[in-house]
């Protein structure tokens, strides 16, 4: 004989916890890094900061691959969190499910434009 002590508990996500909460700092380490360095290459630089300067920190391969694989860390770092926020917070599944969406073309859109921006330089 079996004894049941309260209700089946329904879990929603299908095991996010660890793993999103891994990445989350895993990027959050990247941003910062990424951030450090560039301002580090910019306080080193003489003279006044302008176009010509933005675009010569750009301007090297290495640094564009750097800012490709920390602009998509940035936009999965978002992700998860409007996800999480989405997931917490709004409890209709339509509406819910309508937020993921506008949010996934939002950040792609996003994505899209700073790689665009990125490769102008």
């Amino acid at each position: 004989m079996a004894i049941n002590y309260g209700s089946r508990r329904v879990v929603a996500g299908a095991h996010y916890g660890t793993r999103d909460w891994l990445a989350q700092r895993v990027t959050a380490l990247l941003i910062a890094l990424f951030t450090f360095i560039v301002l580090a290459k910019l306080l080193l630089t003489s003279g006044p900061i302008g176009y010509e300067t933005w675009a010569g920190v750009f301007a090297s391969q290495w640094m564009k691959t750097l800012t490709f694989s920390v602009l998509v860390g940035l936009f999965y770092h978002a992700w998860v969190g409007v996800r999480d926020i989405w997931m917490d917070y709004v409890k209709p599944p339509g509406l819910r499910l309508a937020l993921h969406v506008f949010t996934i073309v939002w950040l792609v859109g996003c994505l899209g434009w700073a790689i665009q921006v990125l490769w102008r330089l």
